[in-house]
């Protein structure tokens, strides 16, 4: 399921009226520059705009142009969710640690998870998602099959301890979120895993069409949340933080991490008259880095393999693989393996303690390492690796040292016919110009994104470790499998910047608009032109629409600047010289130069024209 979108039209809201603020009685503080450290032009044009305002590292207080436009977003995040069977709620943002360590996620998200301690020396965290806060009520809530499937959502604000919070509200420390979790006794078939997921990635495509932004649906990694499968969705933006590798031919497309590679060639074997250079030991004490070791011994990074050594996650048996002990090498040209393919487990970086007391050499581990620890260890290598043909640079399994002229027929001989000591595996994380999974004959390309939302298949990782568990129709005691759906709300505020500015400021897609159109009163002290712009005010707040009305003392140009900074999508000018030739002028933000005089009684139907594109 890959799936790209562009922007949707824009449909008034008829069921009720509109509203009209006006300038001179709300807080709309515009600055002419952006503080020296918003480098984003997210971060730079929401401070510039009166948008939001830095409380502390990566924390922001919402101003009222914000919280009007998080209001919008938020209203149509429900109305997708309630029409995909969810219900929302309220969770605490603050949980007890007891039930994140009942998870491992105490451990898993380390210094990222806020944590404190009450008067009465509770430990406390700010939950940066709640899962375990869901699963902790329903473990006492439901308790039989008939109360399942289960949709629950919530919109609230989360806290994660970011080490460097940057470009604003992209990767701030404090950050509005929806999120929602599925429960069900099935994955398959009515009622099961996969019918919420798919109702959840079709109400996520409404939801980011809605909003107005050109985004791609693309497979990813579940990362600290864990689960079997996962999407994001991306908001397409050439100053997204996030790299998407796509087929041009297919439509694939994946994130980094997750990203498949097309076949690619390999063979251990040198080929006919091929003849291995001597294997030889260099003493490389201190080196700085793999690039440091590589020129040191006369080769590349790309002439080096990089062996990692994994061991399975907790409570993981070692995959069903006979005689493997639980340790795997994961062998790479990168420094990164993003997966160790191997069945019923997932293997993480070993505990090097524990890695060192089996035997290995941590930062010096070589292939053949899967020979002299204590137990069996699978080495799983790829292709890019597996080149018989090539003298490899690597570890030497000694501290200080590496070998040069590494072959791997020579040094690991019947060994590579055995796939309990070693497997070809796709381990590397995909790079521009790798051949395509889907199109025979395809590169890889990238492209660059925002990641707006994220749903996962959980599985039952949270159930099994807190517990979960209901009778079904054989009475028998079962885990609730389980889904979750997250949705930044504060960052799709800011990827709606991102994707629509100009060099003026922020061009706003008109379903999230604080306000719909900004009339801009030239002269105030005008009662006549005053009385104008109340009555258009009021006209268009009956038609659904929503109103900003500049009635401050302030210079025209000054007046139009803000007007372009704050970004709402039609701006109506009243001044003498429009009204001269009979109504006022209309402007649509998206366009550049001046606008369009339009007769009084036609100024509704012009800007619903304009808002609806």
């Amino acid at each position: 399921m890959t799936e790209h979108a562009t922007v949707a039209s824009f449909t008034p809201v008829t069921t009720h009226v509109g509203t009209v603020d006006r300038w001179s009685k709300t807080v709309i503080p515009t600055l002419r520059e952006a503080p020296a450290e918003a480098t984003t032009p997210s971060h730079q044009l929401l401070l510039r705009a009166g948008y939001i305002r830095q409380v502390a590292a990566g924390v922001y207080d919402y101003l009222p142009l914000a919280w009007r436009a998080l209001r919008k977003i938020s209203q149509i995040i429900r109305e997708e969710m309630d029409a995909a069977g969810g219900s929302e709620m309220l969770m605490p943002a603050m949980a007890p640690l007891e039930i994140f360590d009942e998870t491992g996620r105490a451990a898993d998200y380390g210094d990222d998870l806020f944590q404190l301690t009450d008067r009465h020396g509770r430990a406390t965290v700010l939950g940066p998602t709640h899962e375990e806060v869901i699963t902790d009520f329903l473990r006492h809530a439901v308790t039989s099959y008939r109360q399942l499937p289960l949709v629950l959502y919530q919109i609230q604000s989360k806290f994660r301890d970011e080490p460097r919070p940057r470009a604003g509200l992209l990767r701030g420390r404090e950050f509005i979120m929806k999120d929602a979790y599925s429960f069900h006794l099935k994955v398959e078939g009515e009622g099961g895993l996969n019918e919420s997921y798919d109702a959840m990635y079709r109400a996520y495509s409404n939801v980011f069409t809605r909003c107005g932004l050109d985004f791609t649906a693309v497979e990813a990694e579940a990362g600290p949340i864990g689960g079997s499968a996962s999407h994001e969705f991306m908001v397409n933006c050439e100053t997204g933080e996030d790299t998407i590798l796509r087929c041009p031919e297919s439509g694939y497309a994946a994130n980094v991490e997750k990203c498949e590679i097309g076949e690619r060639a390999w063979s251990f074997d040198g080929g006919t008259g091929f003849q291995p250079v001597t294997l030889t030991k260099v003493h490389t004490p201190n080196m700085p880095g793999i690039e440091g070791v590589a020129q040191h011994l006369g080769t590349t990074a790309a002439g080096m393999l990089k062996t990692i050594v994994l061991e399975p996650a907790p409570g993981t048996e070692s995959g069903g693989w006979t005689g493997c002990s639980p340790w795997y090498g994961a062998t790479t040209r990168s420094t990164k393996a993003s997966s160790a393919t191997r069945s019923g487990s997932r293997p993480r970086l070993a505990d090097e303690k524990r890695a060192k007391a089996a035997g290995f050499a941590i930062g010096y581990v070589s292939p053949l390492a899967s020979k002299s620890v204590s137990g069996r260890c699978l080495v799983v290598v790829d292709p890019d690796a597996a080149q018989g043909s090539t003298a490899w640079a690597t570890g030497a399994d000694e501290a200080d040292h590496h070998v040069t002229g590494f072959n791997w027929t020579r040094e690991l001989g019947e060994s590579l016919a055995d796939q309990s000591y070693v497997k070809v595996a796709e381990i590397r994380n995909a790079v521009v110009g790798d051949p395509s999974p889907r199109a025979p004959g395809a590169s890889l390309v990238a492209q660059r994104g925002i990641e707006t939302g994220h749903i996962f298949k959980l599985g039952c990782k949270y159930s099994d470790a807190m517990g979960f568990h209901v009778m079904d129709e054989s009475q028998k005691r079962q885990s609730v499998i389980m889904g979750c759906y997250g949705i930044g709300v504060s960052r799709t505020m800011a990827a709606c910047v991102e994707m629509s500015h100009d060099e003026g400021g922020i061009i706003w897609p008109a379903a999230v608009a604080p306000y719909h159109v900004h009339i801009v009163l030239m002269k105030p002290d005008d009662a006549e032109h005053a009385a104008l712009a109340d009555r258009l005010a009021t006209e268009l707040r009956v038609a659904g629409l929503d109103v900003l009305l500049d009635d401050r003392k302030e210079r025209p140009g000054v007046k139009f600047k803000d007007a372009d900074l704050i970004g709402m999508p039609v701006r109506l000018t009243i001044g003498a010289k429009a009204l001269e030739a009979g109504g006022v002028e209309c402007k649509a933000r998206s366009e550049s130069g001046h606008g369009e005089v339009v007769p009084l009684d036609a100024v509704r139907d012009r800007c619903l024209a304009i808002l609806q594109g």
